[in-house]
């Protein structure tokens, strides 16, 4: 097994999937194998069968009565079938593999009695160190995947990146970023995404999706306690860095920053996902642009969250502050708190008086406000006087509940004990 480990090292250092595999007789090496379908455009140049060709070809017979073959990881179907038909003594794997394994994990066709030759099974010798190899290997090709996703977004002349190392180790946020840079709205500047879809097992009656719209001076990050309570519960979630925040790309000049900007790359990305049966939380400004989303098309949402900004621990606020190290940086939040430093005359003002109509005759979701004293955009005596708004439709649902510091695994629960898909 040591010399099959061997192989497949070579195999990893050849970009095939570190599978290798050794056929002995009588205690003596006769051949070797490692996996290499995609050097040899050969779907079936798996290490296994590699190895029992050498071994066919060193002994002048295809029959390998008296051989072992022992291989790093749990066998295919195909492999398991061409051992059977080599009519080898007994074959020894290391890892299961337990989404195509052929001796025991998927099915075992070692155990078929029909057959007429059998072949003894021996699973688990090693099995340590070829797991090792196999997730080292795929970790490595997922960084590379995702350098390759990086590059493949160029930086416009007039934007910053924030290094992907100033995200490192960032606690509670371990999910699979997405990018996108060929939205229209977005005129070449790459937006970042989550894209989470729920938990299987959840039971029938799921199916919503989860639109979660960050503040003023935060990023998709203030959603991390409330985003695994509902996968859990079987919801999609779906949490964008707006332009000039968090993982996005950041233009460096005030003036570029604009609701209307901000509203035109949302709407993109909604149509490019294809999100339906929306619930759409909205954290302070992300609020306002929420309101605008819902007006615009009513058809894909089902829900409002409305959630007020209130104060933050030192941790909350340096994951905050992570993706704005210096000035360069930080043109977005200058921008967006020019808007909402008098609050009437912001824009979520008239965005809120525009929509009074549309909330009371039009609007036929769900609503349930989260409401702070504090927050500049939407503070205690506004969400209470939209709530009223929004609750006096004859088809509308409104609520309100204390919020926490931010959106929460406490919040997530109010929501999933709210919303009905």
């Amino acid at each position: 097994m040591q010399l099959a480990l061997k192989e497949a090292g070579e195999a990893a250092a050849a970009g095939e999937v570190p599978v290798g595999a050794v056929v002995v007789r009588h205690g003596q090496v006769i051949a070797t194998g490692r996996n290499a379908p995609v050097d040899g455009c050969d779907p079936t140049a798996h290490a296994e069968i590699i190895a029992l060709r050498a071994a066919a070809k060193a002994l002048g017979n295809y029959r390998l009565d008296d051989c072992e073959l022992y291989v790093t990881l749990e066998p295919c179907a195909m492999c398991s079938g061409a051992m059977l038909h080599a009519r080898l003594k007994r074959v020894v794997f290391g890892a299961p593999e337990p989404k195509t394994g052929a001796a025991g994990s998927v099915l075992n066709l070692f155990s078929l009695a029909q057959l007429n030759h059998q072949t003894t099974l021996q699973g688990g010798v090693m099995a340590e160190e070829s797991t090792a190899l196999l997730q080292t290997f795929f970790r490595q090709r997922r960084d590379a995947q995702r350098e390759e996703a990086r590059l493949s977004h160029p930086l416009r002349d007039d934007a910053l990146r924030t290094p992907d190392a100033a995200f490192a180790d960032l606690p509670d946020y371990p999910w699979q970023p997405h990018y996108i840079s060929d939205l229209p709205a977005l005129a070449g500047l790459r937006m970042h995404y989550l894209d989470q879809p729920g938990e299987a097992g959840a039971g029938p009656d799921v199916g919503l999706t989860y639109l979660c719209l960050h503040g003023q001076a935060s990023w998709s990050h203030a959603f991390r306690s409330m985003i695994p309570a509902l996968l859990l519960a079987g919801h999609r979630v779906v949490a964008p860095d707006l332009i000039g925040f968090g993982k996005s790309d950041k233009p460096k000049k005030e003036g570029f920053h604009s609701f209307d900007r901000q509203l035109e790359s949302l709407l993109e990305l909604t149509a490019r996902l294809d999100l339906s049966r929306v619930v759409l939380v909205g954290q302070d400004w992300g609020a306002a642009l929420g309101l605008s989303l819902v007006m615009a098309e009513p058809q894909r949402y089902k829900g409002l969250l409305v959630c007020a900004s209130l104060a933050m621990g030192a941790q909350e606020c340096t994951a905050d502050n992570a993706p704005f190290p210096d000035k360069g940086h930080q043109a977005a939040l200058r921008a967006f708190a020019a808007m909402t430093r008098v609050f009437d005359d912001s824009q979520a003002v008239t965005i809120v008086e525009a929509a009074r109509e549309f909330w009371r005759q039009d609007w036929n979701g769900q609503t349930l406000i989260a409401a702070g004293p504090n927050d500049p955009v939407f503070a205690l005596p506004v969400v209470r006087e939209l709530a009223r708004s929004m609750a006096g439709g004859r088809k509308s649902l409104g609520q309100e509940i204390a919020a926490p510091a931010e959106p929460s695994e406490a919040l997530a629960r109010a929501a999933l004990g709210f919303f009905q898909p």
